[in-house]
C-alpha cells in the first residue's frame, strides 16, 4: 500500500458524500495505491450509517473503524494510525475545509526528500476572533517553545512517511503536536500553503477553549521532547537554582550581620533560605529516581534511544 488516507469524523454525515466526491476525484487521477480510513468518533448522527453504505460499495479503498463513544480527535488519528498499512500517511478532516485536491501536491513535496509536509491555511475561512486569532498565537507559542516553527499546527492536512510516526503513543489531545513528536526523531519538515473552504454544512467542534488546552498541553510536549530520556537536567536545574537562591540569601543575612549587626534568628529570610535548600535537595533527588525510572524504562523493554535514518551494508537488526 503506497498511501494511506486517515480521517477522523464525528457528525458529518452532510459532508461525508463531498469528501468522498473529492477523494474519488483525487485519488483516482494518481498512480499509486491507496486506502481510506476513516474513524467515526462516536457520531450520534447518521455518519456511521454513511461511512458504512460507502465502505459496501468499495471494500478495496474505504475501511471504517467505528468507537463506543467519543474519545476525542487525537485517539480517532491515532486509531486510524494503527491500522493504517500505508508508507505514506496523510492526514485530513471530515469537514470538508480541507482540500483533498491539495494532496498531489504535497506528495510532491515529500518527494523533494522531506519526511513531513504540513498544511498552513493561509487564506483561512474561519471567524476571525474565536478562531484566527487564538490560533494565531498558539501556533507563535507552540514554536517558540518547541523550535518547530510552523504557521498553522491546528491544520489537520499534513503529509508524512510511516517511519517519522513510530516510537511514540498519542494522547489527550496531541495530535496537533505530531510535528514536534516527528522532530524529536529527526525529521525534516516544511511547511506549503494549501487552500481552506468556509464549512458548508455542520458546526466547529471548537471554540476559544482549545487555546487554553494547547497550553497546558505544551508543557506535557515540551517535557517529554526535552527531558523525557535526561530529566536530570530539569529537576537538577531547578533543584540547583533554589540552592543557590538559598545561598545568595545566606550571603545576605550574614553581611547584614556582621557589618550592620542585624540578627538573623528572627527574620524571615532565614527560613526562607533553608526552605529554598530543602526544595532544591529535594529536587535534585526526584531527578535521580526520574533518571532510574528512565534507564529501567528503556532497558527492561529494549527501546532505543536514538532513530536510524538509513543503514548501509547492515540488514540485520541489531538484535541478530
Amino acid at each position: 500500500m503506497n498511501l494511506s488516507l486517515v480521517v477522523p469524523v464525528y457528525n458529518e454525515q452532510e459532508n461525508l458524500p463531498l469528501l468522498f466526491d473529492a477523494i474519488y476525484q483525487t485519488m483516482n487521477a494518481m498512480q499509486k495505491s491507496w486506502e481510506v480510513i476513516l474513524v467515526d468518533d462516536g457520531s450520534y448522527d447518521k455518519s456511521l450509517s454513511v461511512l458504512r453504505e460507502y465502505a459496501l460499495k468499495d471494500p478495496e479503498h474505504i475501511r471504517v473503524i467505528s468507537f463506543r463513544r467519543n474519545f476525542g480527535q487525537t485517539a480517532a488519528i491515532a486509531a486510524g494510525l494503527d491500522y493504517s498499512q500505508g508508507e505514506i500517511i496523510v492526514l485530513l478532516d471530515a469537514d470538508m475545509q480541507n482540500d483533498p485536491a491539495d494532496i498531489p501536491m504535497m506528495l510532491a513535496k515529500l518527494d523533494e526528500g522531506y519526511d513531513l509536509v504540513s498544511g498552513w491555511r493561509k487564506d483561512r475561512k474561519d471567524n476571525a476572533f474565536t478562531r484566527n486569532f487564538p490560533s494565531m498565537l498558539a501556533n507563535s507559542l507552540i514554536s517558540r517553545v518547541t523550535g518547530v516553527h510552523l504557521h498553522d499546527y491546528g491544520c489537520t492536512l499534513k503529509v508524512y512517511r510511516r517511519d517519522v510516526l513510530e516510537g511514540f503513543r498519542l494522547y489527550g489531545e496531541m495530535h496537533r503536536f505530531i510535528p514536534v513528536y516527528a522532530s524529536s526523531v529527526g525529521a525534516n519538515i516544511t511547511e506549503l500553503a494549501v487552500r481552506h473552504h468556509p464549512r458548508k454544512f455542520g458546526k466547529t467542534k471548537y471554540g476559544l477553549e482549545r487555546t487554553a488546552k494547547v497550553v497546558l498541553d505544551l508543557f506535557t510536549v515540551k517535557f517529554l521532547v526535552s527531558y523525557a530520556s535526561k530529566p536530570i537536567y530539569l529537576f537538577g536545574g531547578a533543584g540547583g537554582l533554589l540552592m543557590v537562591v538559598s545561598a545568595f540569601i545566606m550571603f545576605y543575612l550574614f553581611v547584614r550581620r556582621i557589618f550592620f549587626f542585624v540578627g538573623i534568628a528572627n527574620s524571615p529570610l532565614l527560613q526562607m533560605s533553608a526552605m529554598f535548600f530543602i526544595l532544591g535537595v529535594q529536587s535534585m533527588l526526584m531527578g535521580l529516581i526520574a533518571e532510574l525510572l528512565v534507564r529501567t524504562y528503556h532497558e527492561s523493554q529494549r527501546k532505543p534511544t536514538y532513530t536510524v535514518r538509513t543503514k548501509i551494508n547492515l540488514d540485520q537488526d541489531i538484535d541478530d
